[in-house]
């Protein structure tokens, strides 16, 4: 048995170092980096990378340089939430007021409430929740939890198959392993059609990571609350707290974290 347990040990040991060694090859393949850039590419992006790409350091430089580079242009920083209020008026997406139980921030997605039909914004204000999600992360915790309540939803509001191929993309490429798991609750059987073309657009790690959830099928609703405790989860999701998206309050929070952005990134919020 202490045989075992000290060769399980080693091996642990030996793969650590091992992924170090990586990590440090990709780090000196990048180079070296200023400005925002190397205060986005800290020891724990480096990883997520090498995990995204199973630790092959040419395939991980690359997928990061794209990232560097999209975030270049695209400044997911910068964007604030008076741009982006009107898409969530409706409650559409949000961050919740509550964690999973491995401490994650937990984003709130209820597609049924659609209220734009702009694509452009639609997608930035998905990135500006992912950079505020990341912002407001536990220390030491990598990772968020999503939560997407099909309740009322119909072809009529979802979202163009372009918008979802990009939206996906983005998702994939540009925050590797910040999704932890996405529960799909209560979609309808019109939504298998959509899902069909949809998981296409998802990696293999991706897709591992979507839990379809029916309210009538106990062992899915049972998968759900080992991620969440009942009591903060809403009843919409099968759990005992009440869910009441309030805009205004939301707002609040948010321009706060607007100057927390800010301040994170280095820059000031009134010229940005």
């Amino acid at each position: 048995m202490f045989r075992r347990k000290n060769t399980s040990s080693h091996n642990q040991e030996d793969e650590d170092l091992h992924h170090q060694a990586k990590i440090k090859e990709l780090k000196d393949a990048i180079g070296p980096l200023s400005g925002r850039n190397s205060r986005f590419c800290t020891d724990a992006c480096f990883r997520r990378y090498m995990v995204a790409r199973n630790w092959n350091v040419n395939k991980a430089k690359k997928m990061l340089e794209e990232t560097l580079e999209w975030r270049s242009s695209y400044k997911p920083e910068e964007i604030r939430w008076p741009e982006i209020a009107i898409e969530s008026e409706t409650g559409k997406a949000y961050k919740a007021n509550f964690h999973d139980r491995q401490g994650r921030t937990v984003l709130i997605l209820r597609p049924a409430m659609q209220n734009t039909t702009g694509k452009e914004n639609q997608i930035r204000q998905l990135v500006y929740l992912l950079e505020n999600a990341i912002l407001n992360l536990p220390q030491g915790q990598e990772q968020m939890s999503w939560l997407i309540d099909f309740t009322g939803w119909s072809m009529a509001n979802s979202v163009p198959i372009r918008t979802a191929h990009e939206t996906s993309y983005i998702l994939q490429n540009h925050y590797p392993e910040r999704l932890a798991v996405s529960f799909m609750y209560n979609p309808p059987r019109i939504f298998e059609a959509f899902w069909k073309v949809v998981k296409h657009f998802l990696d293999p790690k991706t897709f591992e990571k979507v839990k379809f959830v029916y309210p009538n099928k106990n062992d899915s609703v049972e998968v759900m609350k080992s991620y969440f405790d009942e009591e903060n989860l809403p009843k919409e999701f099968g759990g005992k707290a009440i869910l009441k998206y309030n805009h205004e309050e939301f707002s609040k929070l948010m321009i706060e974290d607007d100057l927390k952005a800010a301040s994170f990134w280095g820059f000031d919020y009134k010229d940005s």
